[in-house]
């Protein structure tokens, strides 16, 4: 098992790698960061100035480490547009947007997959079509048409939750903050978290109602229903179960997914988090912000494989006898 993580955890650093050498180059040839920091009628020797502190006349190998060895430190220098350091912006928004994410993340995998195991059990009840009918909803619109029907319908008509913003937060230590602990914070949260999740709970709905199908015509289902066991020890204890492999799969990637995706959802409901300063970054050309924002979400993706390689092995008792030899 030990030999399995030190062997993932080298391939995640290759990836890592591959990341910062892309976050590099779009930091380095994507436009001139000087021409970005300076006025027109600035002076040339002004200009070279500055180009000499930023290390802009060093060899690209040198600059390339030096980025490596700065982004390892989470230093990823001075945003152009609000002129303060990257690693501290990301970090006052990095909380609404994991507070979103894992929000909406839970919600898509507790509703996915109570409704994909009763549609499979229930597969011809009435309760089973709506499920279907509503999986085809979420996998048909577009996430910020699901955003403006939510908001026009509980905030605008019903008026029952705030239709943008975060709500009333608590700090918690140095920088964290979290809307949990207020009720205009919880308030806030819904609309955006089920938009952002309905997506993803449709896939694992669907997900689970195809694989549970499917286990239910195996042949060792049949036998424990030979054997005498109950129709819950059957249903949860073996079919589920053995459904959760691809679902692991699948909710460890929308997690990143919606981690790095969650702008469009911030910009329909104005969340204060790091998809709207991502969103300026692009319109500004603010290329330290994009290059870190670049470098956090392959982190953010390399750590959640890793964690979902890790679970397989919590599941499937074959896969960890594998990882052992």
């Amino acid at each position: 098992m030990l030999a399995f993580i030190i062997r993932r955890m080298m391939q995640s650093a290759g990836v890592l790698l591959a990341v910062t050498l892309i976050a590099f180059v779009m930091f380095r040839f994507v436009g001139d960061p000087v021409n970005q920091m300076v006025g027109i009628d600035t002076p040339q020797a002004e200009v070279a100035k500055i180009r000499e502190s930023l290390g802009l006349n060093d060899p690209v190998i040198v600059q390339y480490g030096r980025f490596v060895w700065k982004a390892l430190h989470f230093e990823f220098g001075i945003s152009y547009q609000f002129r303060q350091p990257v690693t501290k912006l990301l970090a006052e928004r990095m909380p609404a947007t994991l507070e979103l994410a894992f929000t909406a993340a839970g919600f898509a995998l507790v509703v996915g997959i109570l409704m994909g195991v009763y549609s499979a059990l229930r597969r011809d009840s009435v309760v089973a079509k709506v499920f279907e009918a509503v999986s085809l909803v979420g996998v048909s619109l577009p996430t910020f048409l699901i955003g403006i029907l939510l908001i026009y319908l509980f905030a605008v008509i019903l008026g029952w939750l705030p239709s943008n913003g975060r709500g009333q937060v608590v700090r918690i230590g140095s920088w964290w903050t979290t809307g949990f602990l207020t009720s205009s914070g919880l308030r806030s949260l819904i609309l955006p978290a089920i938009t952002l999740g309905l997506f993803q709970m449709t896939l694992i709905m669907r997900l689970v109602r195809a694989e549970m199908l499917e286990v239910l015509r195996t042949d060792y289902i049949k036998f424990a229903r030979a054997r005498g066991l109950t129709a819950r020890a059957i249903n949860f204890g073996h079919a589920l179960k053995n459904t959760l492999i691809p679902v692991i799969t699948i909710a460890g990637l929308q997690l990143g997914s919606i981690i790095a995706f969650a702008i469009i959802t911030e910009t329909v409901f104005n969340w204060p988090g790091m998809g709207i300063l991502f969103l300026q970054a692009v319109q500004n050309v603010d290329i330290p912000i994009m290059a870190a924002y670049l470098v956090m979400i392959g982190l953010i993706f390399v750590v959640i494989n890793l964690v979902v390689d890790l679970l397989y092995g919590l599941v499937d008792p074959r896969l960890r006898m594998t990882m052992r030899r």
